[in-house]
């Protein structure tokens, strides 16, 4: 049975994602900062539902002592981690001009430094078995920027770029390294938004529709699956044509 660590993975996006990789067969490692306990009431349902081991881990992935903490926990209960997926992220809207220190260590701490330390932390072990499975989840923003997300879009652009470095560099030994860009999804962060903010972006759309974190989750999947083992470096676009 192969295993799959999801970074952020109590809720939204992440917790579709570890839905969708239990319901493959997969062995879940569900990672939160905060929930805990919605972390340790989906690994019981995903235990129930699917049959395979899932353990709550909490950790700050901004954290590297915690990140080491998590996959030792993660790997020692679960075996080694096959998949990993890094999800955890923060965001926030406000001008450039507003955004203080603290605001831009947490979203770069959160989003970028995360990634690089979950990757650090799990590409030894992949590297001596010479396979593995790195997703990194950017956002569209990443890709082309947004107004009054200039922290959000920096860091998630970093995550493009360190997607393809890091595919360039562990691909000889077998490990594959892509990026999924959701587009508008509708999930906690949406939260803040009215209905007539929600139908602009929904017109804006072309598929006329919002993302559901299902269509990330499928994504992941399909990235992790031998459907896609000629795929590395790359960039998926899962945002309804919002982006093209």
């Amino acid at each position: 049975m192969k295993t799959v660590l999801v970074t952020g993975g109590s809720r939204g996006i992440g917790s579709a994602i570890c839905e969708r990789f239990a319901a493959a067969g997969y062995a879940v490692a569900v990672n939160c900062n905060r929930s805990i306990e919605k972390a340790e009431a989906l690994a019981k349902k995903l235990t129930a539902d699917y049959g395979v081991p899932a353990l709550a881990v909490q950790a700050d992935v901004s954290n590297s002592s915690e990140v080491k903490a998590l996959f030792k926990k993660a790997a020692g209960e679960l075996g080694h981690i096959d998949v990993l997926v890094n999800n955890a992220g923060v965001s926030s809207q406000r001008l450039f001009t507003d955004i203080t220190d603290e605001q831009w260590r947490e979203t770069v701490g959160v989003n970028l430094d995360g990634v690089f330390y979950c990757c650090r932390e799990a590409l030894p072990e992949m590297i001596s078995r010479k396979s593995g499975i790195i997703i990194n989840i950017s956002s569209m923003w990443g890709q082309v920027g947004a107004s009054c997300e200039v922290h959000y879009s920096a860091v998630k652009a970093g995550v493009i770029g360190l997607t393809k470095a890091l595919a360039k560099e562990v691909a000889p030994s077998g490990i594959r390294v892509n990026c999924i860009a959701p587009g508008v999804i509708m999930t906690d962060m949406m939260s803040g938004f009215d209905n007539q903010t929600l139908s602009v972006l929904t017109e804006e759309t072309p598929l006329n529709r919002l993302g559901k974190p299902e269509d990330i989750a499928e994504a992941a999947l399909f990235l992790a699956g031998e459907s896609s083992s000629f795929i590395t470096g790359q960039v998926l676009g899962v945002n309804g044509g919002f982006i093209i």
